[in-house]
Formats: structure tokens, C-alpha cells, sequence
């Protein structure tokens, strides 16, 4: 059976395509956008997640260590760290924990059994139009395993949405698409040099996929994070509509504004977060942004 690392699965999701839906987000991504708001997805590997606002500091998880990740700071078990380079996330500490303060985020699990939790809710997504979503992460990183995905979900009639990077060989993208019913399109920066600086990778394997399953018929939104002061620029917005009017299977464009939240989560797996000074756009800012993009393409534009 074919297998793949997941982070989480996530029913009864509005926010992933189309009516109600069960969305999986698969953990690795070859990007590493300063603004991630799921930090936790970048590594490939199993990484141990903190909550501490749940930890009452009883140093059981120190004492179970077999690597010395857990520092107990003082005789009375007051604080504690974790030496993050000795964990090998087993998942001891997890298991000893009377409070759930630890987890870890990276789990195997076979394509069916993903598909046999999706199947608990097909009748809501009969009703709503709904369906799966493969997520991340990026879904095209675990290619077998997002296939096997598609392909036991469009077995069971399932309405099917990926949402990616658009960061893969074009090949593996075109191989999916007979699977795929929507694609929800990352474009996160039009500046190859800016795109470089804010997420690791140049964005011209990028631009040339999206072209590629456009012209494939691939039916497309196209989701573009704002982050003011980075991306946020008159020149962004003109190159988003360009690009919607120029290729026809684009059917909307979703804004998606900055929100600081994967400040906390990179804390919760031992990251500092590159952009903590920034906070939640003003709703004036965002209407701005949408009206920026809307006068110069008649593809809709929406807030996602």
C-alpha cells in the first residue's frame, strides 16, 4: 500500500474549495516562504509540537527521554527546554504527557485510510458540492502518494481539489490532472528576484506550470497572499491580473491577506519567526488591494 506523511486531516473544512470538505495536509514543501502560516509543514520530517500554555512543568517527559532532549531548568520543575537537534520525534514524551502538551506533527498513514475518513462525510458533500483537498505542504513533494490519493478518491466519485506551490516538475502535474477537478494555484510573488528572497525558490518553474495546466484545461484559482511590505506593491497586483487574463482556465483570483498566526506555530516546533512585527492587514488595506487587482481583469476577485 502506498503511504505518505501527513500533518493532520481536517473535516467539515470551508475554506479549501468548493462546499464542505475534508482537507489533508501533507507535511514537506520545497518552499520556504517567510510568511508561512503552517511552519510545521515545511520539514519533511516528523518534528515534536509544543503547547506549553498546557504544560504544569511535572518533568515526566524528561525522565522518559532517552536522548536528553528535556532540560528541566530547576529544582522545583518550573521551565523547561528541549534540545530540538537530540529529538528524534518517537513520541515518548507524547505518550507519557497526562496533558497533552506535545505532539508530533508527521504521521504515516496509507492512502486508503486518508480516503476512509473522507468517506465518512460524502454525503455532505453531495449536498454541498463539497469533496477531498490535498494540501500541504506541497501535495505534488509526495507525488505517489498524492496520486494514489486522487486516484482512490475520483473511485469513490469524490469531487477533488490539490492546492500547490505550482513548484514541481510540469510532468507530475499533468499526470494528475485526469484526477483533479480544481486546482486552488499559489502565486505568491511575480518578481523572480523578490520571489527568491521571500520564499527560497525562483518562480519560473512556477509561471511555466501554471501556463502548462492551463493550456491542459485544468480548471484553476488562483490564490495570492499579500504581505504588506513585501509583496503588497502596484506592480504585484497589475502582474496578477495580467497573468489571469492572459491564461482563459483561470476562473477567480482569491486575496489572501497576511495573517500573523504561523508566528505562533513556528515557537511551537522551535522556529523563530521572520516576520513577528507584522500584524493583521486593516480591512481598508485589503479593500484596497482587491480593487488594485479587479480594474485591470474581469476574472472575479475575491477575499479568501
Amino acid at each position: 500500500m502506498i503511504t505518505g506523511t501527513i500533518i493532520s486531516i481536517e473535516r467539515c473544512s470551508l475554506h479549501d474549495g468548493p462546499g464542505l470538505r475534508t482537507t489533508v495536509f501533507l507535511k514537506g514543501c520545497p518552499l520556504s516562504c517567510l510568511w508561512c502560516h503552517n511552519p510545521e509543514s515545511q520539514s519533511f520530517q516528523p518534528e515534536l509540537y509544543t503547547l506549553d500554555e498546557r504544560c504544569v512543568y511535572c518533568g515526566k517527559c524528561a525522565v522518559v527521554c532517552g536522548n536528553h532532549s528535556v532540560d528541566i531548568h530547576d529544582e522545583n520543575n518550573a521551565d523547561h527546554s528541549i534540545n530540538r537537534k537530540n529529538c528524534t520525534a518517537c513520541g515518548k514524551c507524547v505518550d507519557i504527557c497526562t496533558q497533552s502538551a506535545l505532539e508530533i506533527k508527521g504521521t504515516v498513514v496509507t492512502a486508503q485510510s486518508v480516503i476512509d475518513v473522507a468517506l465518512r462525510d460524502v454525503h455532505y458533500y453531495r449536498q454541498s458540492g463539497g469533496g477531498l483537498t490535498i494540501s500541504g505542504g506541497e501535495p505534488m513533494a509526495q507525488y505517489d502518494f498524492t496520486m494514489e490519493l486522487l486516484r482512490l478518491a475520483k473511485k469513490s466519485e469524490l469531487h477533488t481539489c490539490i492546492e500547490t506551490s505550482g513548484y514541481s516538475p510540469a510532468d507530475k502535474f499533468l499526470s494528475v490532472l485526469p484526477y483533479v477537478d480544481l486546482v486552488l494555484y499559489d502565486y505568491k510573488e511575480s518578481d523572480e528576484t523578490g520571489h527568491k528572497e521571500y520564499t527560497g525558490m525562483s518562480n519560473n518553474m512556477i509561471v511555466s506550470n501554471l501556463t502548462a495546466i492551463n493550456e491542459a484545461g485544468a480548471e484553476i484559482i488562483l490564490r495570492c497572499p499579500i504581505i504588506p511590505g513585501f509583496n503588497d506593491r502596484d506592480e504585484h497586483f497589475i502582474a496578477i491580473a495580467d497573468i489571469a487574463n492572459r491564461l482563459s482556465n483561470i476562473k477567480e483570483i482569491n486575496v489572501m491577506p497576511y495573517h500573523p498566526m504561523g508566528g505562533s506555530k513556528a515557537k511551537r516546533i522551535g522556529r523563530v519567526y521572520p516576520l513577528n512585527d507584522i500584524g493583521f492587514p486593516k480591512d481598508e488595506q485589503i479593500d484596497d488591494w482587491l480593487n488594485k487587482i479587479s480594474k485591470n481583469t474581469n476574472v472575479p476577485v475575491i477575499k479568501g
